[in-house]
């Protein structure tokens, strides 16, 4: 049984975005009014809210170790936030439509969004998490007096890393794995995307013809009936062994084989005698 201990009604409009933060009693959300507002559950208030966005806010969502809050909008835009200085240390641009989620990876300066443009991005944000460990001589908060900034050598905080194209309407959500360089996106033409993450040097491909690798940033999709997919950051061409592993259709534990093939840990003689029917 769960039992209703507060209520909060601060919010000038719907509320879309909320997330807990992981170790003090806070949690953070964002709106239709354009506000992210941070919470003391404890203390039964908001302690501040941040202002910026243009639009709606989507989601909002702390970082698991920095001081960051990361908020996706309408406006087109994504938002870095360092909710204990209470400014904006970064303004992501490069979507061309509404913003319908953004989201950290787990344990690597990475983050994924995804917008109704149709794309998901993933973006390298080291260059903000190394002004954020090693200021320089001016501090943070001479960096977020001006959070669009870029170092000496002209490189950004925040980079597009890959650009993700596959999905035929608009991207409502992308998340990363856990554990694995994995994700997977779902948008309004009815699918469900799982990418994979490649290395960014590209690498020799096996001598066997029937497993020949093309790099690029192209999406491989198998499709079936269902509506799910199988993308990744690099193109797969074979002499039919893929055509073949599609025919036999996609279970849920022969998807499973299809990802342990397509991550190199299952041979194409081992997946088709996997997936083959019984």
């Amino acid at each position: 049984m769960c039992t209703l201990l507060e209520k909060f009604d601060e919010h000038e409009g719907p509320v879309r975005g909320i997330d807990f933060h992981s170790q003090q009693p806070l949690f953070v959300s964002g709106g239709d009014d354009y506000k992210i507002k941070v919470w003391n559950y404890k203390q039964k208030r908001c302690l501040f809210h941040l202002l910026g966005h243009l639009d709606y806010i989507r989601t909002t969502v702390f970082h698991h170790e920095y001081p960051w809050v990361l908020s996706a909008s309408d406006d087109q835009t994504i938002r870095i936030w360092n909710w204990q200085s209470r400014s904006c240390v970064s303004v992501l641009t490069g979507h061309n439509h509404y913003v319908m989620c953004a989201q950290f990876h787990p344990t690597e300066d990475l983050l994924v969004s995804a917008s109704l443009d149709q794309t998901v991005r993933v973006w390298d944000i080291s260059g903000l998490r190394k002004k954020n460990v090693a200021p320089g001589p001016h501090g943070m908060d001479d960096h977020m007096k001006n959070p669009s900034s870029t170092d000496l050598f002209g490189q950004a905080d925040c980079v597009v890393k890959h650009v993700l194209e596959g999905h035929d309407r608009g991207a409502n959500w992308a998340s990363f794995h856990p554990s694995m360089p994995l994700i997977v996106s779902g948008a309004d033409d009815r699918q469900i995307k799982l990418w994979r993450m490649s290395d960014s040097k590209v690498q020799k491909p096996p001598s066997s013809s029937s497993s020949r690798r093309q790099l690029g940033q192209v999406h491989a999709g198998l499709n079936n009936d269902d509506g799910v997919s199988f993308e990744s950051f690099e193109r797969v061409t074979d002499g039919g062994g893929l055509n073949q592993l599609g025919k036999l259709g996609l279970g849920f534990q022969r998807f499973q084989c299809l990802i342990a093939f397509r991550l190199g840990r299952l041979t194409l003689a081992e997946a088709t005698t996997t997936m083959s029917p019984a």
